[in-house]
């Protein structure tokens, strides 16, 4: 399988595409003007403790406080003892109003609310992610060798200082790495959290302490595997970056970055731009003829799978199965490119047999597999339809791109010409009945007046002489269909 990531990178904003096959699967951007602050490290101080909700709001210089819950909330009480915090414990008995607290991000401001906080702080490098505030050494479930599962954790274990009072989480980049790299990686995250602390402890409350690595050089070192064929970048200076940081953290990557300077922009070239305008469309196309409808809204997204054109070649319930597993392949992509997280309810065609049920569901754990983001399929529900949740982390590419529309304010409809006028009808007999005026006038938009000036001609006429009144009509190119006014005159 080919493997290649693309980097379009500017001043104002940074992008990073996963095409694997040629097929765009996964799109990362990044803005100046509003950096994600997952994994950044703040001094803040707790401005309200809610003890019905067991959760504190946090000051962290942010335009809306952020939500620390218990649960995330380290106890030094329970640091030597190895057992959980009960969750049921008085939030108030471990902050209180006032406190000065050092917090990470782990969930960006998403529409209305703040950001998600933790006390339990990680930080990550090429092999490794460190735990200031854990105990042990984990290993990541994607690898899946018990052999190598058990090198990685002895000779994490064995560079393990008597002084260190953390743990370590064994990456799935770690895969076949030496000791040596992993011992190396040890070193400089006990470095950098030492250096981290000493800064919390001098930075005033509502301040960053610590921000993550800048998007092209994250990418490096999260999605950077032996199986990535080419990173292409089209800006030099970020070039240089990420070479000099392959150059001290992976230096078997250097010779697979490239600096792009062809004179047809990197994502156009590679059909990126394209596939993220389709990304931002409802209805998702399958090679079959059948197609996905995705709706996104405030509690979940739910997918509808319709076989559309696709007719089949045997009978129908051939047919219906033949869609749903490519569909269930295609779903998997799209919850990836579209970063679509929280609860989703996909809606696939009904089949009779149990056996190509559960072949779709499988189908679908499958595709999920190479999604790194954590999802869980919950179960399918006596209607047919197949819950699941997908942790969400960062806004959707839909609400990072686009906002509401101002028209509808994102209702996806308007109401019609004639259901304004008739409400305008309603809004002259009022005015009409409650103030003295010479006559009215009806400013609308243009479907609207010239509805008025066809369709309603006779009710105009009649509304005329029930309220004894002339009726003007003007035009307004600003309004929209459904924005009207009635003037007195």
């Amino acid at each position: 399988m080919s493997t290649e990531i693309l980097i379009n990178a500017s001043a104002h904003e940074a992008r990073a595409a996963l095409v694997e096959n040629g097929v765009l699967q996964e799109v990362f951007i990044e803005r100046a003007s509003r950096r994600g602050l997952i994994s950044n490290i703040y001094k803040g101080r707790v401005s309200r403790v809610l003890p019905g909700m067991q959760a504190a709001f946090i000051d962290i210089g942010m335009e809306r406080t952020a939500f620390l819950h218990a649960s995330d909330i380290y106890d030094p009480r329970h640091a030597d003892t190895g057992i959980e915090p009960p969750h049921a414990e008085n939030i108030r008995s471990l902050v209180a109003e006032g406190n000065e607290i050092l917090v990470q991000v782990v969930k960006d401001p998403l529409g209305t609310k703040g950001a998600r906080l933790t006390t339990y702080i990680t930080l990550p490098s090429r092999y490794l992610v460190y735990l200031p505030k854990g105990r042990g050494v984990g290993v990541s479930a994607r690898i899946e060798g018990e052999s190598e599962r058990e090198r990685l954790r002895a000779a994490v274990e064995a560079g393990i200082e008597p002084q260190d009072n953390a743990g370590f989480i064994v990456r799935t980049a770690a895969e076949d790495s030496t000791p040596e790299a992993l011992l190396a990686d040890m070193r400089f995250l006990r470095k950098q959290w030492e250096l981290i602390r000493q800064k919390g402890l001098r930075t005033q409350p509502g301040n960053m302490v610590h921000a993550d690595l800048p998007l092209h050089l994250r990418v490096l070192r999260d999605l950077m595997r032996p199986t990535v064929d080419k990173v292409l970048i089209d800006q030099p200076s970020a070039h240089r970056e990420m070479q000099e940081f392959a150059a001290a953290f992976m230096p078997e990557a250097l010779a697979r970055i490239d600096l792009y300077s062809e004179p047809r922009p990197l994502f156009e070239m590679h059909h990126v731009e394209e596939e993220i305008q389709k990304a931002l469309d409802r209805k998702v196309p399958l090679k079959s003829g059948g197609h996905l409808v995705i709706d996104q809204t405030e509690a979940m997204t739910t997918i509808d799978v319709n076989t559309g054109a696709f007719v089949g070649r045997r009978n129908l319930e051939e047919t219906i199965f033949r869609t749903n597993l490519e569909a269930a392949v295609a779903i998997a992509r799209q919850l990836r490119l579209r970063n679509l997280g929280g609860i989703i309810i996909i809606d696939f065609i009904d089949m009779e047999e149990p056996e190509h049920r559960r072949q779709v569901i499988q189908a679908l754990d499958r595709a999920l597999q190479e999604d790194h983001v954590k999802s869980n399929i919950s179960s399918v529900s006596p209607l047919g339809l197949v819950e699941m949740t997908r942790k969400r982390t960062r806004e959707s590419l839909e609400h990072l791109l686009c906002h509401s529309c101002p028209t509808c304010e994102g209702r996806g409809f308007v109401k019609t010409a004639e259901t304004v006028c008739y409400e305008a009808f309603r809004e002259i007999v009022r005015q009409a009945g409650q103030f003295d005026c010479r006559q009215l006038m009806v400013l609308a938009h243009q479907d609207v007046i010239e509805r008025l000036l066809d369709e309603e001609a006779s009710a105009l006429g009649d509304l005329e002489l029930a309220i004894g009144k002339p009726i003007r009509l003007q035009t307004e190119a600003l309004y929209t269909v459904d924005q009207y006014d009635v003037v007195l005159m």
